[in-house]
């Protein structure tokens, strides 16, 4: 709403008729002379070149037509564009000043780029009328800037900029709200995505290109600073220019994106050397550079019939038809802001697909705690353990107590961590030795388990080591002894954390390789739930037994 009240200001603004009815001419001489503000002087010999004027003085002066206003315009007012410190002389009439010129081994004061006057109804009678300035521009003398004049309303003068500027600072304000929640939604979220940071840089960059642009209005800016203060706007839209298709890219998965992005900076770069100096058309090349990548980017995600895809491309086209026929002070911030949006809406798109994915994700954990508890209390484990336990209790009393309490503890252990993500590595190895305690009762087998390096503060999936020890005690024949050993080592690396997970033994005879069932399945699903794509898994026969690698990545 506050968007399409901006826009009807300022095209109100641009349908205000202007009282002069041609574009005047500007003619200079240097040399100070009070005689050049005279309304009937002779200037037919001064030249429309006003060259490098040093530390000189320097006049200019501009006729001008004006037509017959009405009292609702009046008074009139009178805006300049125009570097230095001077005076402004109407018809020969002193009426305002702008910094201070350097005249009697004074040094100059530079005045602001823009600056407005107000003309006396006296003087703005319908007719012909001079404009004169007297000026020095000692600060910055080798920019050649031409003189603009706007001749308006006094009063619209003076407060269309500060109607333009309230509106301007609520769409910074919003921009860098967007900006901090987005950034701190990226530094505290577990799965960071890239493009919630491409977008929160994106708003940073906006907010700021809004500063810069109105910052006239806040602080007095000297003339000599006037390109300084472009140039920081011109590196910030070639910023936004680069970081808003590669938003896109990487929000549709396009394909060899990086050759795109290096492209597209080749192309920014080559419209910044060719255009120096040319403010506003090279910011307007970097839009339409923008523009037609996003564009292509865009239309491949249509034809991949991707979400959101028709949304943000008609929402492209509101932003060129906007940077168009809008006037480029306004119009590029309302298409850059209409692009915003767009990223906007494909953000609740995703938020929409995480939402989902944590419900899933819900629905697997809880699938995973039944998996769990399954693997201890399934028929036949109990009825073969249950039916060791009556032999050992028939046969050694003694033994069968202790073979009980070996179960319930690793029953204990089991309920303990059921309904848990992640648990402590040293309580996943106390699951592994109480479940070997229990199927040396059962196989009459003798277990050894190992462990090195093991970091006690590490957190673990619960059962997965668990799991890939079963698979050892099912797929495994003793060594001479009658042995088998399990030897756990924990390596951290720096871009990943490491388990080795060896089982030492004659592995039984198989047709095929075994890929694993259940049980790896099992342990996958668990990676998953917990660390998303950053791990590995993999698990092969070796020389000595079986080796199962899980990586951790960083």
């Amino acid at each position: 709403m506050h968007l399409l009240v901006l826009l009807f200001t300022l095209l109100g603004q641009f349908s205000l008729p202007v009282v002069y009815n041609e574009e005047p001419i500007t003619l200079y001489t240097t040399g100070d002379n009070l005689a050049f503000a005279a309304k009937n002087l002779n200037d037919k010999t001064w030249s429309e070149i006003r060259g490098n004027t040093a530390n000189r003085v320097f006049w200019s002066r501009t006729h001008l037509k004006l037509h017959q206003t009405d009292s609702s315009q009046r008074p009139l007012g009178l805006l300049i564009n125009s570097f230095g410190a001077f005076e402004v002389y109407w018809d020969g009439v002193l009426i305002g000043k702008n910094g201070k010129i350097a005249i009697n081994g004074k040094e100059e004061e530079p005045g602001t780029e823009s600056s407005v006057f107000l003309i006396p109804d006296s003087l703005s009678i319908a007719g012909d009328h001079l404009i004169a300035l007297r000026t020095t521009q000692t600060a910055q003398p080798s920019a050649d800037r031409r003189v603009g004049f706007r001749i308006f309303k006094y009063s619209t003068l003076l407060t269309m900029p500060l109607i333009a500027m309230a509106y301007m600072n609520l769409m910074a304000g919003a921009f860098l709200t967007a900006a901090v929640y987005y950034f701190f939604l990226y530094i505290n979220s577990k799965r960071r995505q890239l493009t919630i940071l491409i977008f929160a840089t994106i708003c940073l960059l906006f907010f700021l290109l809004l500063i810069m642009e109105y910052l006239k209005f806040h602080v007095v800016i000297p003339y000599h600073y006037f390109y300084t203060r472009l140039e920081v706007i011109g590196w910030l839209t070639f910023a936004i220019a680069l970081l808003v298709p590669w938003y896109f890219a990487i929000h549709f998965h396009l394909e060899k994106r990086m050759w795109l992005f290096g492209i597209l900076l080749l192309i920014l770069l080559v419209i910044y050397v060719y255009n120096h100096g040319r403010y506003d058309l090279t910011a307007s090349l970097y839009s339409l550079a923008m523009l037609m990548s996003t564009f292509l980017i865009v239309g491949k995600a249509i034809v991949r019939k991707e979400k959101g895809g028709f949304i943000v491309f008609a929402g492209l086209v509101i932003s060129g038809l906007v940077g168009r026929y809008i006037v480029y002070d306004y119009g590029l911030f309302i298409s850059f802001t209409v692009i915003v949006l767009c990223m906007l809406y494909l953000h609740s798109i995703r938020a929409s697909e995480l939402e989902q994915e944590h419900q899933e994700a819900l629905a697997l954990s809880s699938r995973l705690q039944l998996e769990l508890l399954k693997k201890n209390i399934q028929p036949h484990y109990l009825r073969n353990t249950l039916t060791s336990m009556m032999d050992w209790v028939e046969e050694s009393p003694k033994d069968g107590a202790r073979f009980i309490q070996e179960l319930a503890a690793e029953f204990g252990v089991m309920n303990d961590i059921a309904e848990q993500t992640l648990i402590p590595i040293t309580q996943e190895i106390e699951l592994c030795k109480r479940h070997l305690a229990v199927m040396e009762f059962r196989k009459e087998i003798n277990f050894q388990w190992e462990d090195s390096g093991i970091d006690e503060s590490e957190m673990i999936p619960p059962a997965i080591l668990h799991t890939i020890l079963e698979n050892g005690i099912t797929h495994s024949i003793p060594l001479s002894g009658n042995g088998i050993t399990f030897r756990l080592t924990y390596i951290k690396r720096p871009t990943m954390r490491q388990y080795l997970f060896e089982t030492l033994a004659r592995n039984r005879p198989i047709s095929e390789n075994r890929h694993g069932g259940t049980g790896f399945k099992y342990i996958q699903a668990r990676l998953l739930e917990s660390y998303g794509q950053k791990w590995t898994f993999h698990s092969a026969a070796t020389a000595t037994g079986w080796l199962t690698t899980i990586n951790i990545l960083n």
